[in-house]
Parts: structure tokens; sequence; C-alpha cells
């Protein structure tokens, strides 16, 4: 059963989500709350989500200030931003604190759940007309820029088969099925990996092999 946390002030949006995550799988739990503070209090409940909708104007907490909250506490949970404001820089700055992903709210149901569905499988979302700005954040991995070995950024075998599996967009689902571990010990070792990475989104993990030129 996929777990879904949506993070949105606007009742008739929240609702809207929510009715459209329902048609994401064919068993759906969506939980809600209408702003930072109310979904740290829903993640804190259980640590068994697959995934966020975050709003970026929320009252309180901001929604890139919340953003970081969750990457801190959460390193391995994705967290897919969807807003009205989805200018370059705006999704730049979100993509560079971690964000699995940007949707803009002018994207029909149908797109959205296009978007969660690649999110859900380890892609990184980007939205296409803000493509070629956020290629500067370093979301292109570039198969030129290899030479460093794992255990020379401080990763272990199997953390580097883990990582290996995360750049080619496995699912911790399907890493865990591939490597014969379960899902709990995926995340652990995908915790580690960020901690040798200096990292803390799986988006920034990708950079950080691109720029290490890491060997995998």
């Amino acid at each position: 059963m996929l777990k879904l946390l949506v993070i949105e002030d606007h009742a008739l949006v929240r609702e809207g989500l929510v009715q459209t995550l329902l048609q994401l799988d064919a068993d759906v739990e969506v939980l809600e709350a209408s702003d930072c503070e109310g979904g740290c209090a829903v993640l804190g409940n259980g640590d068994d989500f697959d995934l966020v909708l975050l709003d970026l104007a929320l009252p309180g907490i901001d929604g890139l200030t919340c953003l970081g909250l969750f990457r801190q506490r959460y390193p391995s949970l994705p967290v897919v931003i969807v807003s009205a404001y989805d200018d370059a820089h705006t999704v730049n700055r979100a993509l560079k604190a971690g964000a699995a992903g940007f949707v803009p709210k002018a994207y029909s149901g149908d797109r959205l759940l296009d978007a969660l569905r690649k999110v859900l499988d380890g892609v990184i979302f980007v939205p296409e007309q803000t493509l070629p700005a956020s290629q500067g954040v370093g979301l292109a991995l570039p198969s030129a820029a290899k030479g460093v070995s794992p255990d020379e950024v401080g990763l272990t075998g199997r953390q580097a088969d883990v990582l290996g599996l995360m750049v080619k967009g496995s699912s911790n689902r399907e890493i865990a099925d591939l490597l014969g571990l379960s899902e709990g010990t995926v995340k652990i070792h995908i915790t580690a990996i960020f901690k040798a990475l200096g990292v803390n989104s799986r988006t920034q993990a990708l950079v950080a092999v691109a720029r290490k030129g890491i060997r995998l």
C-alpha cells in the first residue's frame, strides 16, 4: 500500500489533490496537513510514508524551510513540491534544497500522477519548461566524469551497490528486491550514503556522484 501525505493550506486544493492521489494505485492511503507543523506531527506518528506533497506558500513555516526540516529528519523520504510558483528560479531552489520533484499546480491530474509515478520509481521530476535551467543544478550525470572509487568517498561495497541502483532510477523497493535486502535495510544504507557524500536527499546524491566522478 502506498502511504502519502499532502501538506497544503487551501482546503479546496488539498481535497482535490487527495482525490487525485487516490487514483495513483489500487491501494493508497492519503493523509492531510494544512501547515508544516501539522505535517511534522503526521510524519512523527509513523515512518512508513512513501511520498510527501508539499506546497511552498504555507502559513507559518514556509515550504522551503519545511523541506529542509524534512530532509534532516527523514532523509530517505521523497518530497515533491506542488506549487503555483513554477518559475525556473523557484524550481531550482527547491531542487537544490533536496526536493525529489517539482509539479506546477497548472498541471492536470493525469500529469500530476505521471510525475509522481516517476518520482516513486526514483526519477527526479522537473517541469519541461524549466528543464534547461534546472540542468545547471547538476541533475544530468556526465558519463565522462568517472574515476573515483566508492571506497575513496567512504562507501562500503554494499552501499556502492545501493547507490549504483539509485543512479539508475531504482526505487527503494526495487533495490531491496534486486539486492535481496529488506526495504528497512535499504533505507539504512541510503542514510549512510547521504552521510558519506555530505548530502540529505536523492537529488543531492546524484549531483554528488556527478561532481565527484564516483565510479559505480
